[in-house]
């Protein structure tokens, strides 16, 4: 590669005194040439005279070795071995943003034992991904171990046999555009994340981070929260016709126009209130008065058919997986995170024992954006779909996809290595969850290569003064690539909806018999919560990031706790949304959803060639730079804030102010240190402009003392605490049922004299001391048996720790016989026993047995 601005590498300790060259890959493909021509054909045991083949992952070097020959020693670089240094920001930004690189620590053995490798061999192939990670790590790869060796880089889109040969006897050199393009996004990564990041531990917590991707898909989730939440509902109505023709079956019409309406758009009437509107083919009616008038109105015309038609309509296979969209579908349809996928992915690609065959790998590399498939696994398939499905779901020529712009048609799409290999004969050698993702890929790869699925698709237009009606039906005819499989929708659509509808034979002037009218009512719907699916959908088509790069997107933005996932849906937490204000409000212009998308233009750029990779960067660091100052300035210190409310104290009558700490934002007295008193703020931060904090919650009140609980939150979540405290230290969980007050009753403390009172328990009521916590005196359900063992206490009802009765004696722990069963204070008829013992059967019915000889009778 040929060198680009400079790039510095700094030596671990242990490996001072040696110098790192940066090696061009069109020398080392020179020296190759040469080293192969005089390369001695035997091979020594020990590694002497070999080549060395360097991949990423020991599972990829097991399955690999199995294809070379005895020449070739497979060895693991674990991933990327060299990075931007951990404690500086490793980027000279004054001198065209040149990196420094150093050895990550924990690759500094790895590195040791391939130089050591690398000495003993003949030739050094590099053989990690074919993408810009892949790239960089062959680059770094080949600047440590070089040392006049001759380096060739192998690219393969498959683990087989036939790729791995074909690769090594074509190899190549490393491509300097791609290591441009991995250095740009890395450099460019470093430069938010490390001079943004303590600025949200200063103003906000410690621990949080900030991404140029990360902060645009977390503000997407944002936005969509707060557009749901100002979300107000309309009422609307439709009004359907239920017709019956001279032929079977009925159906149902929709009324889709009035003569004398001006009809608007979906958008505008949802938020414009008026009475008729058109959404969706649908008319839309905006009371039940209205709606009750048209069906008066309808109920006096009469249905007439005045247009019929059927057609054929053609439904295309979808083209083969794609990175981004193996994602959503296993998200929709499998129910997997977008990084539960992609670890699948790996291990199929990287290969898996198979039988006779050994190791193979299952899959092509998992991380592409081309839908291009080689003319070797078309003709495969072509012939496979032929011979198990018949003629018929075989196209005449092979189905070609249109990639998307931009897209590296170097790679292929996600497919099977080997169509043959069907989901049924794969799933004994491979997990549960591996087997249901190859089964997805294998489906869609096939699917691609059928025919398309025929429907008979029939519409009728009906009159009815001057209404007009439509209705909609569509028949399946031919299924072609529907056999094997159907892309999942994130909700239905109007081909759902026509689908197996069977409509009637009409006649064009017919009249129709009016069997029923149906007003139906119903609200609009904000718009859903996003899924993994559906984010990664919106990001790929707002051109945020790159699919690559989702899976570590999405589990940061969940591990720094930004959002949470309730039901497969994000919801972004209290501190999500403050972060998120904060970086769009002090950087709007780096988070611009816009200029991100850009951004991504750009980086491509540097990969295609037609733009320099440090001035890429330039023109990005110019803006940032200039609102990072600002930031520093002027960015609102969350952490140190004490805003003002209306509220006050109730321990001490001085104003409360809102506070931020560990666990999100709090009301806490402005009498502080004199005054700790704390309590949970009921509404999220960023809404205290428009949301009114409640004095108290009068609702809930604490069921030792009687005085009024409140929210507060702690390490694991908000829950209810006593106003009492330190005093009464009393807690309850949200959701736990509401416990009464405690009662009094007529009855004082036979320990310290105070008034008895009845409470309730997580077990029921039990009596007690009102004097509690001082007297923890609890009056015990006694039995009316005495002990039968001390003979001096009474047994007495208690619970264990799961809520189960025993009955034991009340001088525990003096005395510990226990019973599971109820006694009942009856004597024995036939040994005289004190009590008997009540035992109750699965099935309901109760008995009364004698412990003491057997006795047994009815209770």
């Amino acid at each position: 590669m040929a060198k680009s601005a400079g790039t510095t590498t700094k030596e671990p300790k242990s490996q001072k005194g040696t110098t790192t060259k940066r090696v061009t890959a069109k020398a080392a493909a020179k020296s190759a040439v040469k080293s192969a021509k005089s390369a001695a054909p035997a091979a020594k045991a020990d590694g002497r005279g070999k080549s060395l083949v360097i991949v990423e992952s020991p599972a990829k070097a097991k399955t690999i070795n199995r294809y070379l020959g005895s020449g070739y020693v497979v060895k693991a670089s674990l991933g990327h071995v060299k990075d931007l240094p951990q404690k500086e920001l490793g980027v000279d930004v004054e001198h065209d943003f040149r990196p420094t690189y150093e050895i990550i620590p924990s690759r500094t053995k790895i590195i040791g034992e391939l130089k050591k490798a690398a000495g003993k061999a003949k030739a050094i192939y590099l053989a990690a991904d074919p993408d810009r990670e892949g790239e960089a790590i062959c680059q770094h790869l080949a600047e440590e171990l070089s040392n006049g060796k001759p380096i060739r880089r192998v690219l393969f889109q498959e683990i087989t046999k036939n790729a791995i040969q074909e690769a090594f006897e074509n190899p190549g050199e490393i491509n300097s555009k791609l290591v441009d393009a991995q250095q740009a996004r890395r450099i460019l990564d470093r430069l938010v994340g490390y001079q943004i990041s303590p600025l949200l531990w200063d103003k906000v917590r410690r621990g949080l981070s900030a991404g140029r991707v990360q902060t645009v898909a977390l503000r997407l989730i944002v936005e969509r929260e707060r557009e749901i939440r100002a979300f107000q509902k309309e009422e609307y109505w439709t009004v359907d016709a239920n017709l019956g023709a001279q032929s079977p079956p009925a159906f149902d019409a929709l009324m889709i126009k009035r003569a004398d309406q001006d009809f608007v758009t979906a958008s505008e009437g949802e938020s414009g209130n008026i009475a008729v509107q058109v959404q969706r083919g649908k008319l839309l009616i905006g009371s039940e008065s209205d709606a009750q008038a048209v069906r008066a109105q309808l109920e006096k015309e009469k249905f007439v058919v005045v247009l019929t038609t059927t057609k054929e309509r053609r439904r295309n296979a979808a083209a083969p997986f794609i990175t981004s969209t193996l994602q959503q579908d296993a998200s929709r349809k499998l129910g997997f995170s977008v990084k539960r996928t992609m670890a699948l992915a790996q291990r199929l690609y990287e290969g898996v024992e198979f039988g006779d065959e050994g190791l193979v790998g299952l899959i092509t590399y998992m991380r592409t954006d081309s839908t291009r498939v080689s003319d070797q696994a078309l003709r495969e398939v072509r012939n496979m779909v032929g011979s198990t499905y018949g003629g018929d779901y075989l196209p005449a020529e092979p189905n070609f996809f249109r990639g998307k712009k931009g897209a590296q048609d170097a790679h292929e799409a996600i497919r099977p290595t080997s169509a043959a290999r069907t989901p049924d004969a794969v799933a004994r050698y491979i997990g549960e969850d591996e087997a249901k993702l190859y089964r997805l890929i294998w489906q869609r790869f096939v699917a691609s290569q059928m025919t398309p699925a025929v429907f008979d698709q029939t519409t009728i237009e009906i009159a009815a003064g001057e209404f007009a009606f439509r209705a909609s039906g569509s028949v399946l005819k031919f299924d072609g690539f529907l056999k094997v499989y159907e892309e999942a929708k994130d909700q239905p659509d109007s081909e759902d909806t026509e689908l197996g509808r069977k409509l009637p034979l009409v006649t064009e002037g017919e009249e129709l018999r009016l069997l029923a009218i149906k007003p139906d009512q119903h609200f609009t719907e904000p718009p859903p919560r996003y899924n993994e699916a559906s984010l990664v959908k919106e990001l790929e088509k707002r051109g945020i990031g790159r699919p690559s790069t989702y899976a570590s997107i999405l589990s940061t933005i969940q591990q720094r706790e930004y959002v949470t996932k309730q039901q497969r849906r994000f919801y972004p937490t209290e501190l999500g949304m403050v972060v998120t204000d904060l970086l769009v409000e002090n950087f709007d212009d780096i988070f611009d959803i816009a200029y991100t998308a850009k951004m991504e233009d750009a980086l491509d750029g540097v990969e295609e060639g037609t733009q320099e990779w440090h001035e890429a960067l330039s023109d990005f660091y110019t803006k940032f730079e200039k609102d990072l100052r600002r930031a520093e300035k002027h960015m609102e210190d969350i952490k140190r804030m004490e805003k003002p409310t209306e509220l006050t104290c109730e321990k001490c009558g001085r104003p409360m102010v809102v506070k931020w700490g560990r666990h999100g934002s709090f009301l806490a007295c402005s009498g502080y240190p004199d005054c700790t008193n704390t309590r949970e703020l009921t509404v999220d931060l960023p809404d205290l402009n428009v949301a009114d904090i409640p004095q108290e919650d009068p609702e809930h009140f604490c069921e030792n003392c009687g005085r009024p609980m409140i929210l507060k939150r702690g390490r694991f979540g908000q829950f209810l605490a006593c106003t009492g405290y330190p005093d009464c230290k009393t807690t309850r969980q949200l959701g736990q049922a509401q416990k009464k007050p405690p009662v009094p009753i007529d009855e004082n403390c036979p320990k310290c004299g105070s008034q008895m009172v009845i409470r309730e328990g997580r077990f029921g009521e039990f009596t007690s001391c009102s004097n509690y916590p001082k007297c923890k005196y609890i009056k015990q359900k006694t039995m009316g048996v005495a002990c039968p063992e001390c003979g001096k206490g009474e047994l007495v009802e208690k619970k264990s720790r799961w809520g189960k009765s025993f009955y034991s004696c009340d001088r525990y722990p003096k005395c510990k016989f226990s019973l599971k069963d109820k006694p009942v204070p009856q004597k024995c008829p036939q040994c005289d026993s004190a009590f008997l013992l009540e035992k109750t059967s699965k099935e309901g019915s109760s008995t009364l047995e004698c412990q003491g000889c057997g006795h047994r009778q009815a209770a």
